[in-house]
């Protein structure tokens, strides 16, 4: 699976050191042209094929003439924010996210510390098709160094906390609860939970990748979170993808909030108690955004689904906070990309500031119902899914940058789009109540299967 951030694959299948090697020299390339020795980030999470892929990486970045940091196994965002701190070129993560442990992929990331944008990831896509790159003489050889100090964790803990009113959150000393789910953030966020003076309770801490469930934070891959927190009698879990840039919230009543809603947290508690400005978030993310927009009288903008395409805006617009609707906060003044460390900061600090319960504050926010499945679909039929439905639905007002929109007047709405990838179609839809969205669901459901 090849797109402008990066490649993903099941390691052994479709996925092999020599294809990761030959993305790595094009991406070394690529830089080159601005830069004759770049310096580009090293990391990982912890899967067990992370060590291979890792080699097959360095073998690319120093047969290209790079210098390299290797910061071993962090999280995405601490490699994100060491990009700017440390004036890189470029970084490259290895991890697939949130994909079951099978899975591996590179991703890449410009001197922003944002992902590569569309024009820069298809300069390198045309390289590895072309394999217009070469392997430097012994003279031009890359270098290698090692943040065997753990300096990258340490400085993104420091910024985070720089950030949020420490002392406040110590003070309602918290009990948490933070499945890690055996991946990167267990190198960061059990110890950004213990300078905040939080009582931590870890599930799944160990490092060693093998995921003891799908690491996609959806609350059907949370039940043991669920029951740690109702055992523990705690005040709020976390729950984090393998790379850390994503985090999902369960309440001290055990219930998880959904993945949309850590990002409708992020901007109550922005645009009320910090910074009001814009907002940024993707076609398939909940309408309690831009409500929460609204409410605080700023602008709410809506970009194709993507993390570069989210932070790109967000740089356009300067805005306060944004992100998209599966776990993924973006808060500018931590840093332009999604941060699921900095969002506990955020979290825990909304609810000291508010002096409340996760339950209580969940229950104030605007409710909507999202709806989010997949449908297998023939690539040549997806067009044609696209022209009937806006005939049928043609009192919908359409939006039409990323696959299909179609936006109702009762505020509901329908969000249809091509993987570019799979034979697949993805069907997002949100409405006011669980009976208008299953209803919706069912009806858009079977118009998909009629065209199979």
């Amino acid at each position: 699976m090849v797109s402008v951030s990066g490649i993903r694959g099941v390691v052994g299948a479709s996925l092999t050191p020599g294809v990761a090697l030959d993305f790595v020299q094009s991406y070394v390339a690529y830089l080159r042209e601005s830069n004759p020795k770049p310096l580009i980030i090293l990391a990982r999470d912890t899967r067990p094929t992370g060590e291979m892929m890792l080699h097959a990486a360095l073998a690319g970045l120093l047969a290209g003439g790079a210098r390299v940091l290797d910061l071993g196994v962090v999280s995405t965002p601490t490699l994100q924010y060491a990009i700017k701190r440390l004036g890189a070129q470029g970084a490259i993560c290895i991890t697939a996210s949130h994909n079951p442990v099978e899975w591996n992929a590179l991703k890449f990331f410009q001197p922003s510390g944002m992902y590569l944008n569309k024009d820069q990831g298809n300069e390198v896509i045309r390289r590895d098709i072309g394999k217009d790159f070469h392997c430097n003489t012994w003279q031009e050889m890359g270098t290698l160094e090692n943040d065997s100090e753990g300096e990258a964790i340490e400085a993104h803990l420091q910024k985070i906390l720089s950030l949020i009113d420490v002392e406040k959150i110590r003070a309602r000393k918290f009990k948490v609860v933070l499945d890690a789910c055996n991946g990167a953030g267990g190198t960061i966020s059990p110890i950004l939970l213990e300078r905040l003076g939080c009582e931590v309770i870890i599930i799944n801490g160990d490092l060693h990748g093998v995921f003891a469930h799908n690491p996609e934070p959806l609350n059907e891959n949370m039940v043991q979170l669920m029951d740690a927190v109702k055992a523990h009698g705690a005040d709020i879990g976390f729950a984090h993808d393998a790379d850390a840039d994503r985090v999902a919230v369960v309440t001290n009543d055990g219930d998880p909030i959904g993945e949309d809603y850590s990002l409708v947290w992020g901007v109550a508690h922005v645009l009320k108690n910090r910074t009001k400005g814009p907002v940024v978030t993707n076609l398939s993310t909940s309408s309690a955004v831009e409500t929460l927009a609204e409410q605080y009288g700023c602008e709410c903008f809506r970009t194709p689904v993507g993390d570069a395409n989210v932070s790109g805006k967000m740089l356009d617009v300067d805005a306060a906070v944004g992100g998209e609707g599966n776990g993924g906060v973006i808060w500018p003044e931590m840093q332009l990309g999604r941060d699921g460390i900095a969002a506990i900061g955020l979290v825990l600090e909304f609810l000291a500031v508010e002096g409340k319960t996760a339950a209580q504050i969940h229950a104030e926010l605007p409710r909507y119902t999202i709806l989010k499945t997949t449908h297998d679909l023939p690539r040549e039929k997806l067009k044609p899914l696209f022209e009937y439905l806006k005939s049928k639905y043609a009192q919908a007002a359409l939006d039409e940058r990323d696959g299909l929109r179609l936006n109702f007047e009762d505020k509901s709405w329908v969000h249809v789009r091509g993987s570019g990838t799979e034979p697949i179609v993805r069907l997002i839809l949100e409405a006011r109540t669980a009976e208008q969205a299953q209803s919706l669901q069912d009806e858009f459901k079977a118009e998909i299967a009629s065209l199979v």
